[in-house]
């Protein structure tokens, strides 16, 4: 017997989740996406993780693309967890009004002004329903400013928590 898929979106909502952003190139295109399903897997190997959902750009991509960057947004940043979340955005320029930065390694774009930054090397990809979770080596890790908060998605809205 499993939980229905309405009441399991309302009660798992009640689990706090910091906000981030994933991008990578693909194309010529920097694809973004908003998440809340981001997490260390390990410290040694350093190991982070990501869920997409199966049908989405992002996913499509790393088919094809290896590297990724990751943004763990501050909590100034929530206009860029909106606007990287919103559904229909175009997929070509929609970093435009983001600052932003390359990554080191693969040229995706690393939020400015976020409170830390990864970039990673597909490690593993998990089916999980209808997401998919994406492993990745830590390639370059970075911290933000030592002041910066973060984001926490809760009960479908985004919070600030002060650092």
């Amino acid at each position: 017997m499993t939980v229905d898929s309405d009441r399991y979106r309302a009660t798992v909502s009640r689990l706090p989740a910091g906000v981030a952003v994933v991008v990578l190139q693909w194309r010529g295109t920097q694809h973004a996406m908003t998440a809340s399903a981001v997490a260390s897997v390990s410290l040694d190997p350093p190991l982070l993780m990501f869920c997409v959902h199966a049908d989405a750009r992002v996913r499509e991509a790393l088919d094809d693309v290896d590297t990724w960057a990751v943004s763990v947004l501050s909590d100034a940043q929530g206009p860029t967890a909106d606007w990287l979340s919103s559904p229909g955005r175009p997929a070509v320029g929609q970093l435009d009004r983001v600052p932003h930065r390359a990554a080191p390694v693969s040229g995706a774009a690393w939020i400015d002004g976020a409170a830390a930054w990864f970039e990673c090397r597909t490690a593993a990809v998990h089916p999980a329903g209808d997401h998919d979770i994406v492993v990745g080596t830590v390639l370059a890790a970075e911290q933000g400013a030592p002041g910066a908060g973060g984001l926490v998605h809760l009960r479908g809205r985004l919070h600030e928590v002060r650092g």
